[in-house]
Parts: C-alpha cells; sequence; structure tokens
C-alpha cells in the first residue's frame, strides 16, 4: 500500500471521527425533547364544566330562584344577587388560563351584562319596593329574550368548545 492511500485513508477516518465526535457533543449541549405523556386535555374540559357551572349560576333566572328572599327590600336584593355573581365569578377566574380567551370573555360579558340589567331594573323601582319585586321584573325581561338571552349563548359557546376537545 503506498503512502498516498494510506493518507486517504487515514484521512478519512480522521473525518468521520471528527463528524462522530462533533455529534455527541452537539447531543451534549442541546437536551433532547423528551415524550411527554402529560396531557392538558383533562384540564380544559374540566375547565369548560366548571365554566358552564359558572354560566348557569350566575344567569339571573337561576341565582333569582336560588337566592329569593322575599323578606328583603329591593335594595338589599339587589345587593344580594351582585353579591353573588361577584363571588362566583371571583371563585372560577383560573379557569380562564385552561380556555379560549374568546370563551373567557363570553363569561365576563355575561357577568357584567347581568350586573347591568340587575342594577337598571332595581333603579326603576322606588325606594319602598320588595325583593319579590325585583325578581318578577328581573325574570320578566329574561324570559321575554327566549333564546337569545346571553346565559344561553354563552353555554351553547361552552359546549361547542367543549365538544370540539373531545373531538
Amino acid at each position: 500500500m503506498d503512502f498516498s492511500a494510506f493518507a486517504f485513508i487515514l484521512a478519512a477516518f480522521s473525518l468521520a471521527l471528527s463528524f462522530f465526535i462533533i455529534y455527541n457533543w452537539n447531543l451534549k449541549i442541546k437536551p433532547q425533547k423528551k415524550e411527554s405523556s402529560f396531557s392538558t386535555k383533562p384540564l380544559q374540559l374540566q375547565a369548560y364544566e366548571r365554566l358552564v357551572v359558572l354560566a348557569e349560576r350566575i344567569a339571573i333566572p337561576n341565582l333569582v330562584s336560588r337566592i329569593n328572599n322575599p323578606d328583603l327590600s329591593a335594595k338589599e336584593m339587589q345587593l344580594l344577587l351582585l353579591s353573588h355573581i361577584k363571588q362566583e365569578f371571583e371563585y372560577n377566574c383560573s379557569q380562564q388560563i385552561y380556555v379560549k380567551p374568546s370563551s373567557w370573555q363570553s363569561i365576563q360579558k355575561l357577568k357584567d351584562q347581568n350586573m347591568l340589567i340587575i342594577n337598571q331594573v332595581a333603579q326603576t323601582l322606588t325606594t319602598h319596593a320588595k325583593a319579590f319585586e325585583l325578581n318578577k321584573l328581573l325574570l320578566e325581561i329574561i324570559l321575554k329574550q327566549d333564546k337569545n338571552a346571553l346565559h344561553i349563548i354563552v353555554l351553547d359557546a361552552l359546549n361547542y368548545e367543549a365538544r370540539k376537545l373531545m373531538q
């Protein structure tokens, strides 16, 4: 074997060894992505489930029937309804990190709209009005909305998003 063939084989071997060393060195520097068995889908589904419960609980018909106290004044009932909406919302505000921003915004709009309706209806009553008068007016307004009530629309949107996740 002549010297040039030996030099060529040695150069090829050195080149291959260099590539091997560089490749292994890069593997040590760049950590490989490990396959994670963790899935956020169950957390997302649970969040949509909790938001559906929230939307049901702050829907005016459900709120009025759950908190109905005829011994209160309309002003006291107004404050009690608003307080319950705020508490329910604050209790579930952490769910926003698991759901689409549009889903969370729809919950915020439902809360804001319900609080606005309660405040506006309460302003139309006299200072001596009773809780049952406020509740009656609130239910009449929501029942007039029928299937266009915001809480129905929000529930449909949340259910749609949850069903998409389950596919």
